[in-house]
């Protein structure tokens, strides 16, 4: 899901500025490219979706973080252009459909594209006073796209006041959903449950936080409600630094469904446990806190950062290896392993939208085969008598099922080791057949929902 096991993509300052462009006779003097517009919440989402959607296909997260105007704007811009952009990301097969009677042809460059969708999502989605949408939405168009103006500006105002009557015409879940994403859903759920998980995409999530103190305490604390076991949950996000008890290390952000692997390990107080690609270490820090003795390995030296920084808030300890987990072999076999192994990550879409726009189907073929040479990694170093809990936060089914048995096809004296209902009591979850657990976005889906996961388990012989 995070490309652990991988390079880290290679850190910019933001969006480049256009290059200079000469004037209309030979040899003329330079002539300086459309400026950008001013700093506003509304063009950092413009330069973060021509970021996340061009050739450059920018992490969504990176892409706001390392852009210039991000520190400079006040949190609540920076909270509007975060919702601007997870709107339009979510909903763009929507938004396009309904400036699609309007015009004749396609608007270029793509940035054109991303001003009307963003002047779209606010009069159909966001609920903004049409004449602001309309005005800010121009505005942006104004900074370097001056002749694209007049259709910008009839565009929405054919819209205004009828834009969020005609989305319920659209077939949203559909519209919203890459072609070959949706075809797999479909092929290994079924149409209506594909169609569920879509709809739930298409919301903003809510924010989980799993407590180390009372749940019903800490939901009283956080404004939250208490969900399952150590989880509570938030309806609205907010600034997570700001909440109480974050600098005293009283909660971490996790995803209910995320936090199950590490619970699936069973006991683990005073036991060695290995945590292979395991930053940011939502996992190690379930582990330390439940007082395993944790070796935490990932490869990215960036990722490992945020799994040291989270240790140090909170207080807690793991042993911490920047190593590649197919190749790195602890000193001796390990009682207790754990690999939430690099994945499509397709399962968390939900909570990044970027996701679905930025995987193909050969992503899928590329994981599969990480996928295996991590699970050979893990099996080796897995002790006589020792569980193995394999984990991806991927809906793709060909990372799932098929890594197991293929696993057990060439592996000797490695078992299947089912988890049990009772482990999962109080979850709107059952094991499969097999023993292994399907979390899906649509579960709970009055709640909020919860991220996909594929997770089994497995056990060496004594």
């Amino acid at each position: 899901m995070r490309g652990r096991s991988e390079e880290p993509p290679r850190r910019r300052k933001g969006p480049p500025e256009p290059p200079p462009r000469r004037g209309p006779a030979h040899g003329g003097p330079p002539v300086l490219a459309p400026r950008r517009p001013p700093a506003s919440a509304r063009s950092l989402a413009l330069d973060v979706l021509e970021a996340v959607l061009g050739p450059e296909r920018r992490r969504l997260e990176e892409a706001f973080a390392e852009h210039p105007a991000f520190g400079q704007l006040a949190p609540r811009d920076r909270h509007l252009a975060r919702l601007l952009v997870a709107t339009v990301l979510r909903r763009m097969g929507e938004l396009d459909a309904l400036a699609a009677p309007f015009l004749r042809f396609t608007p270029e460059p793509p940035r054109l594209r991303h001003i009307l969708r963003l002047g779209i999502a606010q009069l159909a989605i966001l609920g903004t006073p049409p004449h602001a949408a309309v005005h800010t939405t121009v505005e942006l168009a104004r900074h370097g796209h001056e002749k694209a103006v007049p259709m910008i500006n009839a565009v929405l105002r054919r819209l205004a006041g009828h834009a969020a009557e005609r989305l319920p015409e659209l077939d949203g879940p559909r519209l919203d959903t890459p072609d070959w994403l949706w075809r797999s859903w479909v092929a290994a759920y079924g149409e209506a449950t594909a169609r569920a998980i879509a709809e739930v995409h298409r919301r903003e999530p809510p924010l989980d936080l799993v407590v180390r103190d009372d749940p019903a305490e800490a939901a009283a604390r956080l404004d939250a409600e208490p969900l399952w076991r150590d989880v509570v949950r938030r309806s609205t996000g907010g600034v997570i630094e700001e909440l109480p008890g974050y600098d005293r290390g009283t909660f971490w952000v996790q995803d209910v469904a995320a936090s199950l692997p590490a619970r699936l390990l069973g006991a683990v107080r005073d036991r060695p446990v290995l945590d292979l690609c395991a930053a940011p270490g939502g996992k190690t820090l379930q582990l330390a806190a439940a007082g395993a003795r944790v070796t935490a390995v990932d490869l990215s030296a960036a990722r490992l950062e945020r799994l040291r920084a989270n240790l140090a808030r909170t207080g807690l300890v793991a042993d911490i290896v920047e190593a590649d987990a197919t190749s790195w072999r602890p000193p001796v076999p390990a009682p207790l392993v754990l690999l939430d192994a690099p994945c499509t990550a397709t399962g968390t879409i939900r909570r990044h939208p970027d996701i679905a726009h930025h995987k193909r189907p050969q992503d899928v073929a590329r994981m599969v085969e990480l996928q295996d040479r991590l699970l050979d990694a893990a099996a080796a170093m897995l002790a006589p008598g020792g569980r193995l809990v394999y984990a991806v936060c991927s809906l793709q089914p060909e990372e799932g099922e098929p890594r197991i048995e293929a696993l057990l096809a060439r592996t000797a004296g490695l078992l299947r080791d089912p988890i049990g209902p009772e482990e999962l009591a109080g979850l709107p979850l059952a094991p499969d057949a097999s023993g292994s657990v399907r979390t899906l976005p649509c579960h709970w889906a009055e709640r909020g929902g919860m991220d996909g996961f594929f997770i089994a388990r497995l056990a060496r012989a004594p």
